[in-house]
């Protein structure tokens, strides 16, 4: 029950953007723009998708990692966003849950997920 007219304004904003059919358990690279002052430059956050939420303009998915230290890195990136450049599937990962929000909670080998094979 969404106006027509938002939806036709969504419609090309998602017809603009190519993005790779991924899901979560995929690992993924992403390339953020990012602005500092007048400069810019891109910056990859690779790392396991662990989930993927909305419809439209507003979806979202979420990015994690291991950073410094066996620190945990999350971020969560809306789909259609300007900030994204690029986005590159890496490895389709074998899993049985849309979220995988069990992976907070492990560490090391519990961690990995099963690449699938072709």
């Amino acid at each position: 029950m969404r106006n027509k007219y938002i939806e036709a304004f969504e419609a090309g904003q998602i017809s603009a953007k190519n993005i790779p059919d991924f899901r979560a358990g995929d690992t993924l690279k992403v390339a953020v723009k990012i602005i500092e002052g007048d400069k810019q430059r891109v910056q990859n956050f690779e790392g396991i998708c662990i989930a993927r939420r909305g419809t439209g303009t507003g979806e979202t998915f979420i990015v994690r990692k291991i950073g410094a230290n066996g620190v945990g890195v999350e971020r969560i990136f809306p789909i259609f966003s300007d900030s994204i450049e690029e986005i590159v599937v890496l490895r389709r990962g074998i899993v049985r849950r849309s979220k995988l929000f069990y992976l907070r909670d492990r560490r090391g080998k519990a961690a990995k997920i099963k690449e699938l094979r072709k």
